[in-house]
Formats: C-alpha cells, structure tokens, sequence
C-alpha cells in the first residue's frame, strides 16, 4: 500500500510542476492521484478534504490563469491582438511550428512563441514596436506570475492531501 502512495504523490509532484509549466497536466492531475488514493485506499472519508480542496484549487487555477495573462496584458497596455497573438504563438510554439526556433522542441517554444506572437500581433495592430514589445513582455509576466501562483496552489494541495493521509498510510 506504500508503494502505490509515494507513486501517486509522484504523481502529484509532477502535478505540480505542471501547475507551473505550461502543456502538463496540473492540478488536474493532483485531483485524479488523489482519487485513485481513495479507491485503492477504500476510505474515500479520508480523503474528502484533500478532495475538497483541490478541486476548489482546480478552479481557481483557471481564474488565476486567465486573469494573470489578462492583467499582464493591461498592464502593459495590450489590445486583444496581443493576447490572441501570445495564444497563437503559444500553439506555434508547443507543436515547433517557429521557424525562429529551430532546436530546442516545445519547452523553448512554449517560452518564447507567446512573447513572439504577442509582439507580432501588437505590432501588426498599432504600428508601433516599442508598444508592440512592451505589450508581448507584459503578456508573458502576467503568464508567468499566473503560473507561479498556480504552482504554489498545486504545493498546497499537496500538502493537505499528505497532511489527511499520512497517518492512515503511517500510522504516526
């Protein structure tokens, strides 16, 4: 019974590095380890507050993560052709489609092709580069603080998963 709970918070771990990288699976995965816990576990009454919490996490996971780009992008004076240029990019970059990025696959592609598409789009908009870039950085911050905080939601589930089970598993 061990085993199989340190590979789910294994599981969980890579949860929550995709909280903060994007294309992985986050704290949807932390919500599916956490399940599969309380059906090998056979108490699913154990793990009702961790159940609880993450699923409340998992909401607010989306909110923080449209809402970061969307202040980012505000902040930084971005039009919606910034934002819709940071998703574009985002795609081009996840499936190494950046002719710009030769090597490196999607992780560089996913980093860079939002702040590309960004500052392509906003330039394409307003005519203006500087704008352009001070838009495709603002994009990208707002993205990357989003998923900051999402990773640090992500540890916190964690946590009260382990907090609530540890001693149904331990016995301590």
């Amino acid at each position: 019974m061990q085993i199989i709970y340190w590979l789910l918070v294994a599981l969980m771990v890579v949860g929550i590095i995709g909280a903060v990288v994007p294309a992985i699976p986050g704290t949807s995965l932390i919500l599916v380890a956490i399940i599969i816990w309380g059906i090998v576990s056979h108490s699913f009454m154990a793990i009702k507050i961790p159940l609880i919490v993450t699923a409340i996490v998992l909401i607010l996971s989306i909110g923080v993560d449209f809402l970061a780009g969307y202040l980012g992008a505000k902040q930084a004076g971005a039009s919606k052709w910034g934002q819709i240029g940071a998703f574009v990019g985002f795609l081009l970059g996840f499936f190494g489609l950046l002719p710009t990025l030769p090597v490196g696959g999607p992780l560089l592609g996913i980093l860079f092709g939002p702040l590309l598409g960004a500052i392509v789009a906003e330039y394409i908009y307003c005519r203006q580069l500087g704008l352009a870039i001070k838009a495709g950085v603002g994009i990208v911050v707002g993205t990357v603080v989003g998923n900051l905080i999402q990773g640090l939601l992500a540890i916190a589930t964690v946590v009260v998963f382990l907090y609530t089970t540890w001693p149904q598993v331990f016995g301590t």
